[in-house]
């Protein structure tokens, strides 16, 4: 029998992100328990890794949905509900941990920080602290810029230990986000019709729009889920971009999709929703680092 080929796994890039420290994490568990081998797949942005799955260039794409201190990654969710052809497979929650990398000798010499948005928006506070007048500059990913920072010394950027020693920069300070317990949770995607998941599912994230912006429209759809008991660890709005003050409604129920309850709650969902998606039901493990 002819030996198969290694999955190809989708991530942000370049070497060194959190995408692709959660995305090794896979690579390692796809073998240890399943006995496959994976590769690993840089991509510039968070949406062009899952349409990578949708594409056929990548057989799994995992990305960041939210973070514990700024919350959802509106990219993803903005993909995952224009790709229909995905499904969410497992969730992965990884501990954050920022490092100030630079090759300045001391912080009164940095005048720029580069970083991807949501590790500047985690490290708000030490940045007015220890750098109050240092210029922050977004990039697509944490480790974009650590190229840069041999030829400049007078620039710093925020990633983790394991992308300073990847590119072997020096830390200047370690540990810098706001809060100690920060973590950011991973959905780790397929085609919506690979084979059966490996754990069952606890978890299952949807989206909706409502037919008419009018009062009571949101409560209709959100009872049904109080009616049947059923928790929802997660409710966020993101606009449709069709119309300002128009909005869908991303939602993570604690059942599993084959739930009884769960089915009968998407059920009467369909009657006062206009679009109703299901990206999956997963399993949630921690990821140990």
């Amino acid at each position: 029998m002819a030996k198969r080929a290694p999955s190809v796994i989708a991530h942000l890039g370049p070497a060194g992100t959190y995408s692709e420290q959660a995305a090794f994490f896979y690579l390692n568990w796809l073998k240890s328990n399943q006995n496959i081998e994976a590769n690993l797949s840089p991509y510039p942005t968070i949406a062009k890794s899952l349409q990578a799955v949708t594409t056929q260039q990548a057989d799994i794409a995992v990305v960041p949905v939210e973070n514990s201190i700024e919350g959802s990654v509106s990219m993803t969710m903005d993909s995952l509900w224009q790709f229909d052809t995905l499904q969410i497979k497992l969730a992965l929650v990884l501990p954050i941990n920022h490092a100030l990398i630079s090759c300045a000798n001391s912080l009164d010499k940095i005048d720029t920080v580069y970083s991807h948005p949501q590790a500047l928006a985690q490290c708000q506070g030490w940045l007015a602290q220890f750098l109050p007048n240092a210029n922050l500059i977004a990039s697509n990913s944490t480790t974009e810029a650590l190229q840069l920072l041999p030829e400049v010394p007078i620039i710093a950027a925020i990633s983790s230990s394991r992308a300073a020693q990847l590119y072997k920069l020096p830390i200047l300070v370690s540990c810098i986000n706001d809060y100690p317990e920060n973590c950011t949770r991973f959905w780790v995607v397929d085609q919506a019709d690979s084979a059966e998941q490996s754990f069952a599912p606890t978890h299952t994230s949807l989206a909706f729009s409502l037919p008419a912006n009018m009062p009571g429209a949101l409560v209709k759809a959100l009872e049904v889920f109080a009616h049947l008991g059923i928790n929802l660890s997660r409710i966020e709005s993101r606009p449709t971009k069709r119309s300002l003050g128009e909005y869908l409604f991303f939602i993570d129920a604690e059942a599993g999709i084959n739930s009884p309850l769960l089915t009968s709650a998407l059920a009467k969902l369909c009657i006062f929703t206009e679009v109703l998606k299901v990206f999956g039901s997963y399993h949630v493990l921690a990821v140990n680092t």
